[in-house]
């Protein structure tokens, strides 16, 4: 299975495709997807010696796992504020603290298998595109007071010390927050399995799952796998094969691009080698990879773009915007993936019956929540702990069916139009003041 022209591809490590299943196994445990969260679960369950089988559609992280920005920072897309105003204090602190779990496991088995090419660099900030000094300064002491969380703050000076811009106003900046080769993180963590002992069948799509109430069975074209766990960790390619899934997602579209070598212009922008992201409602994100390119992610849809010239149209015109010294710099890939994204912007983890598990939606989280949700499923499986139930609030919502994919373009223009209108509101007193 060739994987998608992305800069993750071009610079991955060697990996031999794997067979399809034929004929028929048996195992504890078959997980379906094996992007972050199925390899994560199928690591968790190993370790306490249950027998495992993973099958893929397509390949190891073909889908969003293996193509995104490669963020990884404690923290959930709902925003920890709106979790703490729906469920209280204290469910809040229990759930940001399982997503800064995720990105301690991430740097664990980076560490501890000693994973390979995974390019790990510390440190995010993320900029404002509008003054917001006090809000700021207020969030840096809800998240030390309430979340035992450090974020440092930096003023408008400083921001634009590392990021040579003027769209950027104050900033906070987290020295936990680290960022990545995703790609080689799951290519590495999945020769690591089958070293001890796990099964993973790629293009073997699942074309059906029955159950006796007791026992599971998913079939492929070719063969099935018998289990008494069966665990859906699919984004946003997901099939029929999961339908109260498919209904409570929708999948999202986000569009990526690498320019081509900057040379010294790279360390004359960006002044060190972090994530940036910004604070509108569909953020910018990017970082500096291999020294001097250009990684710039953006643009949330329902309309999956993969003609490559007019992604890099789409996204080169976002990228002027913050660094106009960059309108001539060649774009050397563009691609687009889906995401899984829950009208409630949590990730929908949860138990459909006896046996049969759900782990997925991770869109606009960041990968250290695929990691550990997998792990909570794996973890209730061995009969560890309940954990996963601090999620319980948030499972399987209606995704709006037809409706949905219109409903959730019309909020991101909307979304789009409120950014512009409070961005314009900064450019009209910059102009002012200079008359």
């Amino acid at each position: 299975m060739l994987y998608p022209n992305t800069y993750y591809a071009s610079t991955a490590i060697a990996n031999s495709p794997r067979e399809a299943l034929t004929g028929d196994v048996k195992v504890d445990v078959c997980i379906i997807g094996a992007g972050i969260a199925g390899l994560s679960c199928a690591l968790a369950l190993i370790e306490q010696g249950k027998s495992v089988a993973i099958l893929e559609r397509e390949a190891v992280a073909w889908g969003a796992s293996g193509r995104n920005g490669g963020l990884v920072m404690a923290g959930w897309a709902k925003g920890i504020a709106e979790i703490e105003k729906q469920l209280g204090l204290a469910q809040a602190q229990q759930l940001f603290s399982l997503s800064s779990r995720g990105v301690e496991l991430i740097r664990d088995n980076i560490d501890q298998y000693s994973l390979s090419h995974c390019d790990v660099k510390g440190g995010q900030l993320q900029a404002t595109r509008y003054p917001q000094r006090e809000k700021l300064q207020a969030q840096q002491r809800q998240m030390a007071d309430k979340y035992q969380y450090s974020l440092d703050f930096l003023e408008t000076e400083q921001v634009r010390e590392i990021c040579r811009t003027k769209r950027y106003f104050e900033g906070l900046y987290s020295a936990n927050a680290f960022h990545f080769h995703p790609l080689n993180y799951c290519l590495g963590l999945a020769k690591v399995l089958e070293k001890k002992g796990v099964l993973i069948f790629e293009n073997s799509g699942v074309d059906k799952v029955t159950s006796d109430g007791i026992n599971h069975r998913a079939v492929t074209t070719h063969g099935h796998i018998d289990c008494e766990q069966i665990v859906f960790c699919g984004g946003g390619y997901t099939g029929d094969e999961a339908p109260s899934l498919k209904r409570s997602f929708l999948p999202i579209a986000t569009y990526m691009l690498l320019t081509e070598p900057l040379g010294d212009l790279a360390q004359q922008l960006i002044t060190r080698p972090i994530s940036i992201m910004d604070d509108r409602r569909a953020a910018d994100y990017y970082r500096l990879v291999e020294g001097d390119r250009l990684l710039w992610g953006s643009r949330i849809t329902t309309r999956n773009q993969t003609d490559e010239q007019c992604l890099a149209a789409i996204l080169r015109k976002d990228l002027c915007s913050v660094y106009p010294e960059l309108a001539s710099v060649k774009v050397d890939k563009s691609w687009s993936g889906l995401m899984a994204y829950a009208g409630h912007k949590m990730p929908i983890v949860t138990q459909t019956q006896p046996g049969q598990w759900l782990c997925s939606a991770f869109g606009g989280h960041g990968l250290n929540t695929g990691s550990v949700c997998g792990t909570l499923v794996a973890e209730a499986i061995c009969g560890i702990n309940r954990d996963y139930l601090q999620l319980a609030p948030f499972g399987c919502q209606w995704n709006g069916g037809a409706l949905g994919p219109i409903v959730a373009n019309l909020t991101y223009q909307y979304l789009r139009f409120r950014d512009k209108v409070q961005e314009s509101g900064v450019k009209s007193r910059v102009i002012k003041f200079r008359f």
